[in-house]
């Protein structure tokens, strides 16, 4: 099996960056990723002004996956995640949902013990996901702290060991990195960061050939939610509901008001996160009502 070491990262997603690594298709490769601050919080003593903000958000890779072209989907199936013992979560004034509020900046330090993350005298069950996935965008470059189609700083709790991620390939090879683990996150991500936690992940690939998702797409056991981001919290929403809807009417053969109505039955609109330069949500629909070929478009 092959191993990334955390040092071989990426801070923007770009068709101009050489792959550390290459993998088959269907071949197990392990990716090892520092915490989202670079490991430069210690102790809850640091002080937060002597972070060095070019040094976060890394991600491990990019990696070339073998047998994928511009125009394919790749698959992404999140095997395993190993977490660090320990994790930090920090409050930035001017940063987060209430960034605007007056409060210091402070860092604490997240034990994890017994499959829980001790914060304080609260004891909260792990939910280990990777905060940052994506593959290289067709031009340009993307900071990693930025989610868009190609994926990037999701937070998206749903992406979790045991997933399966599907994501719009614009550059052969794909070119995918992954890092920023958090050990656990709610939705919305309110004080811009989770649990930041050093760890490993592992990962194999496969592809869809000829049809890519217009945005990212999780699939969990039950449903497939697709992953939209805009600056604009209620434009990202407007998005994910008008491609909740075009699924539905492809998946059914149904009218626009048809399938609009029982989106409002059916369909699940979450917040990821408010806190990133572009806001996260996620519609999630049913199995029964739609299949994944109806989230894939002829590229």
């Amino acid at each position: 099996m092959k191993v990334v070491p955390k040092e071989k990262g990426i801070y923007s997603f770009s068709k101009d960056h050489e792959p550390v690594e290459s993998v088959d298709l269907g071949e197990p490769i392990l990716l090892e990723a520092e915490d989202a601050v670079g490991g430069q919080i210690k102790s809850e003593e640091t002080p937060i002004e002597s972070i060095n903000w070019s040094r976060v958000n890394k991600a491990t890779g990019p990696i070339y996956v073998k047998g994928v072209e511009k125009g394919d989907t790749l698959v992404v199936d999140i095997l395993d995640i190993e977490l660090a013992p320990q994790g930090v979560i920090l409050v930035v004034p001017g940063a987060g949902a209430l960034g605007d509020a007056e409060f210091k900046p402070k860092a604490r330090i997240v034990k994890i013990e017994k499959g829980l993350a001790i914060f304080k005298d609260v004891q909260i069950p792990l939910r280990p996901m990777i905060g940052t996935i994506g593959v290289a965008p067709e031009e340009g470059e993307i900071p990693t702290a930025t989610p868009y189609k190609h994926g990037g700083n999701l937070d998206c709790i749903e992406v979790t060991r045991g997933a399966r991620l599907y994501l719009p390939v614009s550059v052969d090879g794909a070119l995918f990195a992954a890092g920023d683990f958090h050990a656990v996150q709610e939705d919305g991500e309110l004080c811009v960061s989770s649990v930041e936690i050093e760890g490993k992940a592992l990962f194999k690939f496969d592809v869809i050939k000829g049809k890519k998702p217009n945005w990212p797409i999780v699939e969990g056991p039950a449903h497939y939610s697709i992953l939209v981001s805009d600056e604009d919290l209620d434009k990202a929403v407007k998005i994910a509901a008008e491609e909740a809807v075009k699924a539905i009417m492809k998946a059914k053969n149904w009218s626009f008001e048809d399938a609009y109505m029982l989106s409002s039955l059916q369909v699940k609109i979450a917040v990821n996160q408010v806190v990133d330069p572009k806001k996260g949500v996620r519609a999630m629909i049913p199995k029964t009502i739609v299949s994944l070929d109806d989230l894939l478009y002829e590229s």
